[in-house]
């Protein structure tokens, strides 16, 4: 490593899956260097823009976007957003002259990596899914080094580059002690003699989910001796408070977001679940029971890989998106009086659990530095 302060970009977002990775990838090189620079790149008018400057950190925005898959008049324009984006990065670099480039995933991840890779800066990539995506796989041939979350990479990049480490994850997620369950229980307004389903799906992830809750809500919910915190996101707000104001239901909590996942996640008999990594990682961690229903609303259906690849463990459960409105939580209420089977998918979702992760990436950051 350079004796002279280390100078890192960190490129990626669009979405809290890659935001908050990339934020707890700088935590983690600040506590090894302090004194170490680091500038993030992202793509603009997307969230980074506003949520890294909130964690303290300098963000510069690339005009990047991505294809649109409906015919979209913003397709034409994308290849003239890539060429600027390239000379913008390229820009950047020059003025801040970093030791090593980090891409996280995201649109604006494949403009500065290809151009760092282009100046002879040394890159590592994270890969956060079980299935890599298409400018991971592009970006794989430049890059010194991948650090991936699960095995069996080698069919998307070059095995002597890649690097087990895990997603980073919140800090204060862990499997939960009887004292944060009974916090929880009190968080929530909860009774603790009741089993408890937790559902979550994100903000914009949250529509099936939502529609499945609310069938449920009409058909069971005044007669379930369990009870649910229900996270519907903030998008869906308006909708589900109205909704849930005609049915006075004691043991339906909803919410638009959840501030306190761990104790969520504490008092969580059951965890219905959209299946972005970072959110798999958690709950692996956590050592939970879930059901999956993968959103088809991504890239290459990168979330049913994900979720796939923990019902081959017998680690989770998974119910598709276009099934979950009316069985989802006809499945969650028999896996809920199965303990058994509870057990059986904590245990062995806590032999996939890895922490520390942010840690081992920041490390293996800090050793590509000439």
């Amino acid at each position: 490593m350079s004796k002279s302060k280390p100078r890192i970009i960190i490129s990626g977002g669009g979405t809290g899956g890659h935001i908050f990775p990339a934020l707890s990838i700088a935590g983690a090189i600040e506590k090894i260097v302090p004194d170490t620079e680091i500038l993030f790149v992202g793509a603009e008018g997307r969230m980074e823009m506003e949520r890294v400057p909130q964690a303290g950190y300098e963000i510069k925005g690339l005009p990047v976007a991505g294809l649109q898959r409906k015919l979209s008049l913003s397709n034409f324009a994308l290849p003239f957003k890539i060429l600027k984006s390239l000379s913008m990065a390229k820009k950047i670099i020059r003025e801040f002259k970093p030791d090593v480039a980090v891409g996280v995933g995201g649109y604006a991840s494949a403009p500065l990596l290809w151009s760092a890779a282009g100046m002879n800066i040394p890159c590592l990539i994270q890969e956060q899914n079980s299935f890599a995506g298409l400018t991971n796989r592009i970006l794989s041939k430049k890059a010194d080094k991948i650090c991936v979350a699960y095995s069996g990479m080698e069919k998307f990049f070059p095995a002597d580059k890649i690097i087990l480490t895990g997603n980073p994850i919140r800090k204060e997620i862990n499997p939960p002690t009887e004292a944060e369950k009974a916090e929880g229980y009190q968080f929530y307004e909860l009774n603790p003699e009741k089993k408890t389903i937790f559902v979550v799906g994100g903000s914009l992830g949250s529509g099936t989910l939502n529609k499945a809750m609310k069938r449920w809500v009409a058909e069971k919910g005044d007669q379930a001796d369990y009870q649910i915190i229900w996270q519907n996101g903030k998008y869906y707000g308006s909708d589900i408070a109205e909704f849930m104001k005609e049915r006075k239901l004691s043991n339906v909590k909803h919410f638009d977001f959840i501030r306190r996942m761990d104790l969520a996640y504490a008092v969580a008999d059951v965890v219905i679940s959209r299946a972005g990594a970072g959110t798999i990682s958690e709950l692996c961690v956590a050592g939970k029971a879930t059901i999956f229903v993968p959103s088809p609303n991504v890239t290459e259906d990168h979330q049913t890989h994900n979720a796939m690849a923990l019902v081959e463990k017998e680690a989770a459960l998974m119910v598709r998106d276009n099934e979950a409105e009316e069985v989802l939580m006809n499945v969650a209420e028999e896996l809920l009086r199965d303990n058994e089977r509870i057990l059986k998918l904590e245990k062995n979702v806590l032999k996939l659990g890895r922490k520390g992760a942010a840690e081992e990436i920041a490390r293996e950051v800090l050793s590509l530095i000439k």
